[in-house]
């Protein structure tokens, strides 16, 4: 069935080995998030399918009754002495497929980078409104096809809490979150709801080049 979407992508594939740095292997990330038992990415597997270069994955298609994906994640241990991440990643769809927010059908959908702190609830009140931090606004990429590359530092002061609170206004909020990190990864949704879910019209897949945290 994506025999003529991806055929272009094994050739891509090859000439960009030597560019793609190492990432944790596919059955260490995990497609979520899980929430007291519940997975919200409905309609997808618990992990990626390993790939050339790194791992990817087909988006639920061809509406929301198909599901949707949301957090794909992994644990990278201690990061202390690291400053930034890189991530490229390729999008496998014919010209004409949408990707669509399933909650915010209106906008465009989007993909962006987050990091989650030890013990999190998931309620996003009281101190737990520091627990996940998603990237500055200019990293987060529309989604389409085509290939991309995306660089951010840990230090930015644009990373922004589950309730869109800047560094600046908890002093010491990230960098606890950083001392104590829990998961790293991808989110999928739309810019105002990073992680709520997306779907494409049609067939589409996205496949993860590197992941680096340097």
């Amino acid at each position: 069935m994506y025999s003529k979407i991806f055929a272009s992508a094994v050739v891509a594939a090859t000439l960009t080995t030597a560019a793609c740095a190492a990432s944790p292997p596919a059955r260490h990330w995990e497609i979520g998030p899980v929430i007291r038992g519940k997975n919200y990415s409905q309609g997808m597997p618990r992990n990626p399918e390993p790939a050339h270069n790194g791992w990817s994955f087909d988006f639920p298609a061809p509406d929301a009754a198909a599901g949707h994906v949301h957090y794909v994640t992994f644990r990278p241990g201690p990061i202390a002495g690291k400053s930034r991440i890189v991530v490229r990643y390729r999008v496998d769809a014919a010209p004409d497929t949408r990707f669509v927010p399933q909650e915010t059908p209106d906008v465009p959908a989007t993909v962006s980078v987050y990091f989650q702190r030890r013990g999190d609830n998931w309620n996003g009140q009281g101190s737990f409104q520091y627990y996940r931090w998603y990237a500055p606004s200019a990293t987060v990429r529309r989604i389409a096809p085509g290939e991309q590359e995306v660089s951010i530092r840990f230090d930015d002061p644009n990373w922004t809490s589950v309730n869109g609170r800047k560094p600046a206004s908890a002093p010491g909020a990230i960098d606890d979150a950083l001392a104590d990190i829990d998961r790293i990864g991808l989110v999928f949704g739309s810019s105002g709801r990073r992680g709520h879910g997306v779907f494409a019209t049609a067939p589409a897949r996205f496949t993860l080049l590197s992941f680096q945290i340097l």
